[in-house]
């Protein structure tokens, strides 16, 4: 692994770059031998940072389960990263275009629990009981990296490219709805950019949370009741420009929008 010293300096440079909204060179240009796990070290000292500060851990996201994403990126194994209190926007929201880089939007399924999760054995099942409601959901994408040659070392420390979350819709009981088959019709200032179904997360939603369950158990950890879990984009990323508008169909399972100002 990385030196303890080398994975501090890398978690306070990506603070520096989401303090500044800068991109800096790629963890990976610098230290080719770097590996996974170094990279879940780097996004702990930065998480442990952010907890120490007074801000509150609400959920996880999953990343790159689908293959709109793994080939959208080129990047063929799924990651976590985690979301703070001061990540997540309502319905209808403006969001600050200049808190971001590299902005792009993900169309998911978010799913809230009210019981733990934890590996190493967890299984949709588990996930499905464990479940309140699935909520749709926006995830806005933050790269502090620079993306051309990014590998998932990058992104891992990067916290996962997470950046922001809108949630909406109708709050949906995973037993009353085939949750494989919503589907979803997103639109960037009212022209259709991007279109998928939720089975395109690893043929079900529910196993990118129960893959994340057990990745956790790995780390010394699990998940909560009351935590919030994006289970992955099953739209390719759509870039956003300053000013943009975006809204997401889906279906018997609502609208959600937002606006870049």
């Amino acid at each position: 692994m990385l030196p303890p010293d080398t994975i501090a300096d890398l978690a306070a440079e990506l603070a520096g770059a989401h303090r500044d909204r800068a991109v800096i060179p790629r963890l990976t240009a610098r230290y080719p031998d770097a590996t996974v796990e170094d990279s879940y070290a780097v996004q702990g000292v930065w998480r442990d940072q952010r907890l120490a500060a007074g801000y509150r851990l609400v959920g996880r996201k999953i990343g790159l389960t689908s293959k709109a994403m793994q080939s959208a990126t080129g990047i063929t194994e799924p990651d976590y990263g985690v979301m703070f209190d001061d990540t997540v926007w309502e319905n209808g929201a403006v969001l600050p275009f200049d808190d971001f880089s590299n902005v792009r939007i993900e169309v998911e399924l978010a799913f809230l629990l009210n019981a733990p999760l934890e590996g190493p054995a967890c299984t949709i099942f588990d996930v499905l009981r464990a479940t309140e409601y699935v909520v749709p959901a926006l995830e806005v994408l933050n790269s502090h990296f620079e993306l051309e040659g990014r590998t998932i070392v990058d992104t891992i420390a990067d916290n996962a490219a997470y950046g922001g979350l809108v949630v909406g819709g109708n709050p949906t009981p995973p037993d009353v709805i085939d949750l494989r088959w919503i589907s979803a019709l997103l639109y960037r200032n009212e022209n259709i950019e991007e279109t998928g179904v939720a089975a395109g997360v690893l043929n079900h939603p529910a196993t990118g949370v129960a893959w994340l369950a057990n990745k956790l158990h790995q780390h010394g950890t699990r998940l909560e009741a009351g935590e919030l879990i994006l289970a992955g984009s099953f739209t390719r990323p759509t870039w956003i420009s300053r000013g943009d508008s975006v809204l997401c169909d889906y279906g018997p399972m609502g609208t959600i929008s937002c606006r870049f100002e």
